[in-house]
């Protein structure tokens, strides 16, 4: 984001019934699974008061079981069906009210998705027993270990099911009214009922889950009956003590029968007519396995924001838009009248002090998140989440740094995002830090990502400002060796030089069109070497490079869909993160690409709902993907590989290897005796991509 853009609708106060906050940001319900036996402890306490205390203005806590451990998704989410849940609400409200935050606590029955029935052996309580079977092709790109962490939340058993009754609606009403209550004695501000997502209420609502005939099935008017009378119950319960906001699906994606938008702002109208005070409008994609991306977590910027704005024109009550949604698009929401309230949630998961920023005027100081799913991914296994890009994620005690007791020069080897961490971090605890590196621009290879991945850009652009801001001494085009490295005298080096890439052990690998990712980047950018780089490619680059069109990923991106300086049939080796990215990229502009995986899987190091995408959107790009396929030699022309006992053939113009990729540290093993201290930290100790480099940096960089 631009330096001193302002944000004067989304900092200002907002009234959602009987609640007055502070500011038009929320963070929505994200669940961090921090609970023992559903009771709220400080870990919790310390990850919502640090967002409250970032300046959000409405905190609304991750899923409530209003049965637990009955409905439950995990027994590791809070519990609100008996009075000793309470204790943990009200220190919960208590910090985030010291914090100058509202407390919001989503009241949840997870219907269909009640795991820990299915563990205790409970049927789940749908609205119609479900029909047909759930597409899981995509979990050919699993992991022996993920598919045994995935079957182990509930302990290897078979969900069954049981068609919710007249009786059942009634206790299902009644819980939710208690657990209301319970929020109320607690001293929080606002209760969330979820009616989105697959969950109970959201089932009832949808006529992909809802095929009764009674009175809660047919119309909408009935499919919303279920939620209606919790609404009405719930408000005739808190009065006016509680604000009452109903979460749902603007649409649903995926299914015939599934939720329309149009659907969705009838039964709002409904919901306003119940006693809500609110409506929070999310998007749901119905099989996680194959559109998680497209809901509830978009990969989409601003992916809801016109589902909110079909339901703003249709109540009076205000509306909160989720789903990707980056300050300038909430403040742009607002503005022209699409939402009322903003939700951000991984972004707060990012940078919790996202809000403190916006309002100093320093958006720009926003840690990014990087839309990279990694914290997501944990819930599938029901484990805390881990954010790529903040380390303090579930550990608010780390922060804030500490400041050393011994100020020390440290030299940073490498300006990748591993090294630029490190320094950011060691110059912020007080030490003098300069970084080497001997490209002509920061970033080494998430500079590289930021082509086929923006979001990366915005990283790179948030660690140039950061080591900047703090002083780090930034020394490009200075290759770093013993002797420079001695000459400086420093205390500390930490090497962060990133992985090395290997050609294949095959006939044909060093022929001149075949690359690897560093003269992949050289060709690209036209900076690196290029003496592998045929004639006519390597000028190409080094007007490209003169012309300043390889300064800017944007710009290289907008130029390569219709100027690209690779044949027309690419042979990608390695369906890793790189491979399958690049080769979507290559496919998008027009190359007929194929790829070639050695394993069963692709996209491993991505996380799960990233990798299910990426593979996918792939194929739609028309990428041929072969698995199990081992490369024998490379021709000028071909490339020969075989799968099982047959030989095959893909036509190559240019084959790029995407493989190989190992670390390796040689100038630490040189370092050893000439400097006091030596770290290795990213893909060069470990391959662990950006949230390996970031994670090791923090570790090295707050021990010196």
């Amino acid at each position: 984001m631009p330096r001193n853009q302002t944000f004067p609708h989304l900092l200002a106060p907002g009234t959602i019934g009987p609640m007055t906050v502070r500011n038009r940001v929320v963070l929505p319900a994200m669940d961090m699974n921090l609970c023992e036996d559903g009771e709220i402890g400080q870990a919790d306490i310390d990850h919502f008061a640090a967002r409250a205390a970032g300046g959000t203005g409405l905190i609304i806590t991750g899923c409530c079981a209003v049965a637990y451990p009955v409905g439950c998704a995990s027994t590791k989410e809070p519990g609100l069906s008996e009075d000793r849940f309470v204790p943990g609400l009200r220190a919960l409200a208590d910090a985030v009210h010291a914090a100058g935050g509202k407390l919001c606590v989503q009241m949840t029955h997870h219907g269909k998705v009640a795991r820990i029935d299915t563990v205790h052996d409970r049927p789940l309580l749908v609205p119609s027993i479900p029909t047909g079977r759930a597409d899981l092709s995509a979990l050919a790109d699993n992991t022996a270990d993920e598919l045994r962490k995935l079957a182990a939340v509930t302990g290897g058993k078979q969900a069954s099911y049981r068609e919710a009754t007249a009786d059942d609606i009634d206790w299902l009403v009644r819980c939710f009214v208690e657990a209301a209550g319970r929020v109320r004695a607690a001293g929080a501000d606002a209760v969330e009922i979820h009616c989105a997502h697959g969950y109970i209420l959201g089932a009832f609502l949808s006529r992909a889950d809802n095929r009764r005939t009674d009175g809660y099935g047919g119309s909408l008017a009935n499919r919303a009956r279920a939620a209606v009378e919790v609404i009405r119950a719930v408000a005739a319960e808190v009065g006016d003590s509680l604000a009452i906001l109903v979460r749902i699906a603007g649409q649903e994606f995926g299914e015939e029968g599934a939720l329309t938008t149009a659907e969705a702002a009838a039964a709002a109208v409904l919901f306003e007519a119940a006693g809500a005070h609110a409506v929070h409008v999310t998007g749901w994609g119905r099989n996680p396995f194959a559109n998680f991306t497209d809901g509830p977590l978009p990969d989409r910027v601003g992916a809801y924001t016109e589902l909110a704005a079909a339901v703003k024109k249709a109540v009076s009550i205000p509306v909160i838009t989720v789903g990707r949604v980056l300050p300038d698009i909430g403040e742009r929401a607002i503005a022209d009248g699409r939402a009322d309230f903003v939700a951000m949630g991984r972004q707060l998961l990012a940078d919790p002090d996202l809000v403190n920023k916006l309002a100093a005027g320093t958006p720009e100081h926003i840690r990014p998140c990087i839309n990279c799913y990694v914290c997501v991914q944990e819930n599938f296994w029901d484990d805390t989440p881990v954010c790529a890009v903040n380390p303090a994620l579930g550990n608010e005690k780390l922060l804030p740094l500490v400041p050393s007791s011994t100020a020390k020069h440290v030299v940073v080897v490498g300006a990748g995002p591993g090294g630029l961490e490190a320094a950011r971090i060691a110059a912020e605890r007080g030490h003098r830090v300069t970084v080497l590196d001997k490209a002509d621009r920061l970033g080494g290879t998430l500079w590289f990502s930021g082509l086929t991945t923006p979001d990366n850009q915005r990283l790179l652009e948030w660690l140039r400002l950061q080591v900047e801001h703090a002083g780090v001494d930034v020394r490009l085009r200075s290759e770093a060796t013993v002797a420079s490295i001695r000459a400086l005298g420093p205390d500390v080096v930490v090497v962060a030089t990133g992985a090395a890439r290997d050609r294949p052990p095959v006939p044909g690998a060093d022929l001149p069109h075949v690359h690897t990712g560093d003269t992949l980047r050289a060709l690209l950018t036209g900076v690196g070497d290029l003496s592998r780089v045929p004639t006519l490619l390597r000028t190409v680059a080094r007007l490209g490079k003169l012309s300043g069109i390889t300064g800017s990923p944007a710009m290289i991106r907008a130029v390569t869909r219709r100027v690209l300086p690779v044949g027309r049939d690419v042979v990608v080796i390695g369906g890793s993160l790189v491979g399958l990215e690049l080769s979507e990229f290559l496919a998008e502009r027009g190359r007929h690409v194929t790829l070639l995986e050695e394993g069963r899987q692709l996209g491993v190091p991505m996380a799960m709902p990233r990798r299910w995408t990426a593979v996918r959107r792939a194929g739609e790009a028309g990428v041929r993907i072969v698995r199990e396929a081992t490369v024998e030699r490379i021709t000028e022309g071909h490339v020969v590989f075989r799968v099982g006992d047959e030989t095959r053939t893909a036509p190559a113009d240019m084959v790029i290897v995407a493989s190989g990729v190992s670390a390796r540290a040689p100038l630490a093993e040189a370092l050893a005796g000439v400097v006091p201290e030596v770290h290795v930290i990213g893909d060069a100790a470990e391959v662990g991509y950006i949230e390996g480099a970031m994670h090791g940096a923090w570790r090295v960089a707050t021990a010196i």
